[in-house]
């Protein structure tokens, strides 16, 4: 999947689906990319995963990189050295393929971890510390606090003049 355009997969659920359908080529729900890795991601917890459909590919081809947030994957898939044969039907797709993802500045990308299982390349990308949900606890205070040069009332703050 070739995209140019960044976006965050965890702005807003349905907005991320639709914008991952656009980027992927996907003209529908049920449509198909063209490449030869189909994909399928989601956000479970506090993790972004991706699957991608590597059938057959040995997984030393597999490479993966990242660069910025662009995630790249590459695999090669061989052409089977067979002897003596003469091929009847050939519709199993052989090569290089590549798909890259943009991914939002808020995962953790050095925390990325990969593996490849029954042709299955799935990669889990951990949402950064700094980007997940947390709670801010709310103190009282019984003295105005001041905030840009005015206290929380409104009234001018005393600031002294600093000489220069």
């Amino acid at each position: 999947m070739a995209m140019l355009t960044a976006y965050d997969p965890f702005a807003a659920t349905s907005a991320a689906f639709r914008a991952l359908d656009q980027l992927t080529g996907r003209t529908g729900s049920t449509a198909r990319p063209l490449s030869g890795m189909p994909m399928d991601a989601y956000r479970v917890g506090d993790s972004f995963v991706a699957h991608f459909d590597l059938p057959g590919v040995d997984p030393g081809s597999i490479d993966l990189s990242v660069e910025g947030t662009t995630l790249t994957v590459t695999a090669e898939r061989s052409v089977p050295r067979l002897e003596n044969a003469e091929w009847a039907i050939a519709e199993r797709p052989f090569g290089s393929y590549t798909r890259q993802l943009v991914l939002g500045r808020s995962l953790d990308t050095d925390r990325l971890e990969a593996s490849y299982h029954d042709g299955v390349l799935t990669i889990s990308i951990p949402v950064a510390e700094k980007a997940r949900a947390r709670k801010i606890t709310v103190t009282r205070t019984d003295t105005p606090v001041a905030v840009e040069g005015r206290t929380i009332e409104g009234e001018p703050s005393e600031e002294k003049a600093v000489e220069s």
